[in-house]
């Protein structure tokens, strides 16, 4: 359920980028297939990132420390814009311009995941782990 919540989170936070950043493409023509494709887009990303980010963070670990954590930004952008090239090779109808646009994006994904996950509760139940 937590994962399908994300994934849900993840492509509210996805239209929210393409409404707000020029460059951020969702080609679909009707509404189920706007829903659809966000949410493809979403598990793809998600998938990305669960992959590579790791790597990613342990092989440039001294670019994130000398940047106070900057560096960051430009990764998430450029995860965000292979998850674009891989939805077009999937001929999934969503597509990134350019770097900028994907940084931008990147960076509202980023803050609409976070205040989504302010508004859902997590549940801690004593001696239960998820």
């Amino acid at each position: 359920m937590k994962l399908l919540i994300r994934v849900l989170a993840s492509a509210v936070a996805l239209f929210v980028a393409t409404a707000v950043v020029p460059g951020i493409e969702l080609r679909a023509g009707t509404t189920l297939d706007k829903v659809t494709t966000l949410v493809v887009v979403a598990l793809i990303f998600g998938v990305i990132n669960a992959v590579l980010k790791p790597i990613v963070k342990t092989i440039g670990c001294l670019f994130y420390v000398l940047t106070l954590g900057l560096f960051a930004l430009v990764v998430n952008g450029l995860l965000l814009w292979l998850a674009s090239w891989v939805a077009g090779k999937l001929s999934v109808p969503f597509h990134i311009t350019g770097f900028w646009a994907a940084f931008w994006g990147a960076i509202i994904v980023g803050l609409v995941t976070w205040m989504l996950s302010l508004l859902i509760p997590e549940r801690h139940e004593r001696g239960q782990h998820r």
